[in-house]
């Protein structure tokens, strides 16, 4: 229902092509809306170097809660949506290019802080915020990343139809201790491509909003 093109949101926006962002990254997020139509929480596997991303996601949408399990192999153009307790499988076409996360070259810093505390070493975290306007989507951007390693911090992200959409990033381990979890299951390999449709994500929203 609305997953991807806020994925692709982030990844757009997140860090400074200057220091190299980690290729390989495990942990959870979690995104809500201004209007209070989505509240979403996500643990996601992300592989830049093999163009894949794996979430699975638990999902409030106008107060209807649903778990959506998703792997995006942008490489083939495909995107599995999973179902491992009833060991079936979708495959619909992928309609967008991966993006690995960077800051754009116009995005323009709007400072830096130290989140916690300066007081004493470990209590703080030295932290940069971008912002921007988002290409082709009529949208604005606020992300904020670590300035050591360029870690995602949160993002906010603006649209029409939901207002503000906030992201926050947490639990986040550079690598992914199981790689397994970015190829298909074995009952999606004979799965047949679906047939291109309307509600097919074409951006990180309307992976999450067409779900059904």
């Amino acid at each position: 229902m609305f997953c991807f093109f806020f994925w692709c949101v982030c990844l757009y926006i997140l860090c400074d092509p200057r220091p190299a962002s980690p290729p390989l990254l495990t942990g959870a997020l979690s995104v809500s809306t201004q209007n209070e139509k989505l509240l979403t929480y996500a643990r996601y596997i992300y592989d830049a170097l093999g163009e894949r991303i794996r979430l699975r996601e638990l999902i409030s949408y106008e107060n209807k809660t649903s778990f959506y399990d998703a792997l995006l192999i942008y490489r083939e153009a495909v995107m599995y949506k999973i179902n491992e307790r009833n060991k079936t499988c979708e495959k619909v076409p992928l309609k967008v290019d991966f993006q690995p996360m960077a800051v754009p070259k116009d995005a323009s810093l709007l400072n830096q802080v130290i989140l916690g505390s300066s007081s004493r070493p470990g209590e703080g975290l030295l932290v940069n915020t971008w912002y921007g306007d988002l290409p082709n989507k009529g949208g604005k951007y606020i992300s904020t990343v670590t300035e050591f390693g360029c870690i995602p911090i949160n993002t906010m992200y603006h649209t029409d139809e939901f207002g503000w959409a906030v992201t926050s990033f947490f639990n986040n381990v550079i690598g992914i201790s199981d790689p397994t979890q970015l190829n298909p299951p074995s009952f999606c390999l004979d799965a047949d491509m679906r047939a291109d449709s309307e509600k097919d994500p074409v951006d990180f929203f309307s992976l999450f909003l067409n779900k059904h």
